[in-house]
C-alpha cells in the first residue's frame, strides 16, 4: 500500500489506466506475480508475490520509481510523485481471497467509509512549512 505525495488527488482515471496497464508487467520484469492491484484518487492496494531472492523493500523500491517514471514520461512534465514509504503486510494463501476482494472493491470501501485500517496504512509525508 503506498499513497500519492501529500496524500494529493493525482491518480487520474488516464493515471489508473496507465499504472494498471504498465505495473504488472514491471512486477513480471521484477520476478513477481501481480495477484491483485486497485486504486483510489491518491493510494493504492498491490497485492504481489514475490521470490525469496529480492527484499520487500528493493521490490517496492523498483516498482514505485519506475512507475513514478513512467508515469511522469507519459504525461510530459513530471508532475506524479509517490510518497516515501509504503506499508506492506505479509499472508498465508488462506488470506488471499479476503485481501483479493478488499483490494478489488477499493473504490467502494472509501465511498462507503467500511475501509480496513491494517489495509490502508501508508505512512503519510507532510509538506514542510518553507514552501
Amino acid at each position: 500500500i503506498w499513497s500519492t505525495k501529500y496524500r494529493q488527488s493525482t491518480i487520474t482515471p488516464d493515471v489508473e489506466n496507465m499504472l494498471l496497464a504498465y505495473m504488472p508487467k514491471k512486477i513480471m520484469a521484477n520476478g513477481g506475480s501481480c495477484l491483485a492491484l486497485n486504486m483510489t484518487n491518491d493510494h493504492l492496494h498491490l497485492l504481489a508475490a514475490i521470490l525469496p531472492k529480492i527484499s520487500v523493500a528493493e521490490f517496492v523500491h523498483r516498482i514505485k520509481g519506475s512507475s513514478s517514471h513512467f508515469i511522469n514520461r507519459h504525461l510530459g512534465a513530471p508532475s506524479f510523485y509517490w510518497q516515501h514509504g509504503y506499508g506492506a503486510l505479509t499472508l498465508s494463501e488462506k488470506g488471499l481471497p479476503f485481501v483479493k476482494n478488499y483490494i478489488a472493491n477499493q473504490k467502494q470501501h472509501h465511498a462507503q467509509g467500511n475501509v480496513l485500517g491494517v489495509l490502508e496504512y501508508t505512512p503519510i509525508d507532510q509538506p514542510s512549512d518553507s514552501t
